[in-house]
C-alpha cells in the first residue's frame, strides 16, 4: 500500500525470510561462517540456537541460496514433537524417497540407498532441521545414528540443527554425550545492538528501493527500545510505521511517529485504551491531578516489563534445564562412587 508513496520497489519489511536480503550483523556473519565451515567438513552437527525471530532461518536460506546443487542435495524440514519414527519419514519425503512398505525398516533402507548412490556420484546430502528445539531426546538421538551411514570410511549425511535456546538444554542432558561429541561448531544468536538496529532499518530501505532517506536520526533509539533489537520485531513495527507515514501524508518520518505507532501497536496488544471521556477530563481538572497521563505510563511501563519477562522465559527455562541436570549428574556421580 505505502510502497509507491515512499518510492519502495518492494516492501523492505515482509516477515518471510528473503536470502536475497540478508543483513550480515557481526553476530550473523559469525553463524554463517560456522554454517559454511561446517559445509566444508561434509561430517557431524552444527547447531545455531538464539531467541524466536534472531533469524535463524534467514540464516539457513542464505547458505542454502549459495549451494552447489550440482555437489550437495540439500533439504530442510521444521519439526513439531516428532517421534523417532515420525521423523525419519519427514526425512524421507523432504529427500522425495518412495518405499515399498510403510515401516521403519523400509524407511531406512531407502535413506541408506539414496545416500550411497549419491556418494557414487560424488555427491552428499545436508538436513537442516529448524526449530529443532521441538524434538525430544529419542528423535535427536535418531539423527545421530542417521550419521553413522557410512562409505569407505565418509558420512553420507550432514544435518544443521536451528533452534530456539531450549535446545542447548536438550543438548546438554546427561545422556546426550554421544551427541554432543558430533557437533563440530554451535553459535549462539543474540538480539541486535542500538547500532546494529540502526544499520537493519537503513538496508532494508535501501534494498527496497527508496531513494532518499526516510527517517530521522532520533527514530532509531526507539525503533531499538521496541523491538529490543529482535529482527522479526523490527519488521513488524517499521511496516505499521510507513503505513501510518503512507496514511497520515508524512514522507519524512520523525520520533514522534515511531512513538505514535508504538503506543498503538500496545493499545492493541493489551487492550489498554487511555481515557478521554469529558467526564474525567473535567474531574482531573478540577483536582489539579494528572493521572490520566500518569496512568498511560503506568501502563506503558507494565506492558514493557511483562514483553521483557516473555521473552526472558526461554532463558529462565533454559537456566532451569542446566540446573536439574548439573543435579541429575551429581546424583549419578554420588551412586558410582558408593559402588
Amino acid at each position: 500500500m505505502y510502497e509507491k508513496y515512499y518510492g519502495f520497489k518492494e516492501r523492505p519489511f515482509q516477515l518471510t525470510p528473503n536470502p536475497n536480503w540478508f543483513f550480515a550483523s557481526k553476530l550473523h556473519k559469525r553463524a554463517l561462517a560456522y554454517l559454511q565451515y561446517g559445509l566444508s567438513q561434509g561430517e557431524g552437527f552444527i547447531v545455531i540456537t538464539g531467541d524466536v525471530g534472531t533469524g535463524k532461518t534467514t540464516i539457513a536460506n542464505q547458505l542454502l541460496s549459495q549451494l552447489n546443487q550440482d555437489e550437495i542435495i540439500a533439504k530442510q524440514i521444521v519439526t513439531s514433537k516428532l517421534s523417532p519414527d515420525d521423523l525419519i519419514r519427514m526425512i524421507a519425503s523432504a529427500f522425495n524417497l518412495v518405499v515399498a512398505e510403510q515401516n521403519k525398516a523400509s524407511y531406512l533402507d531407502a535413506i541408506g540407498s539414496f545416500l550411497k548412490r549419491l556418494n557414487s556420484q560424488h555427491r552428499r546430502a545436508l538436513l537442516l532441521v529448524d526449530e529443532a528445539q521441538n524434538l525430544p531426546l529419542e528423535s535427536i538421538e535418531e539423527l545421530r545414528m542417521l550419521s553413522n551411514f557410512m562409505a569407505d570410511g565418509k558420512p553420507l549425511l550432514q544435518s544443521f540443527l536451528l533452534g530456539q535456546n531450549e535446545l542447548n538444554a536438550v543438548i546438554q542432558a546427561p545422556d546426550m554425550e554421544q551427541f554432543r561429541q558430533r557437533i563440530i561448531a554451535s553459535s549462539n544468536l543474540t538480539p541486535l545492538q542500538a547500532e546494529d538496529t540502526q544499520a537493519y532499518v537503513e538496508y532494508r530501505i535501501r534494498q527496497a528501493g527508496a531513494p532518499e532517506p526516510l527517517l530521522a536520526d532520533d527514530c532509531f533509539e526507539r525503533i531499538h527500545a521496541f523491538s529490543r533489537g529482535i529482527p522479526r520485531k523490527i519488521n513488524t513495527l517499521m511496516d505499521r510505521v510507513f503505513l501510518y507515514g503512507y496514511l497520515e501524508e508524512k514522507p519524512f518520518l520523525q520520533a514522534n511517529d515511531v512513538q505514535a505507532v508504538i503506543d498503538e501497536i500496545m493499545d492493541e496488544v493489551a487492550n489498554l485504551k487511555p481515557v478521554n471521556s469529558s467526564a474525567d477530563h473535567s474531574d482531573t481538572e478540577s483536582s489539579g491531578n494528572t493521572m490520566p497521563d500518569k496512568e498511560q505510563a503506568s501502563s506503558n511501563s507494565l506492558l514493557s516489563d511483562l514483553s521483557q519477562l516473555l521473552d526472558n522465559s526461554l532463558e529462565t527455562k533454559l537456566k532451569l534445564a542446566k540446573e536439574l541436570d548439573q543435579l541429575i549428574q551429581k546424583q549419578q556421580n554420588s551412586l558410582q562412587k558408593k559402588e
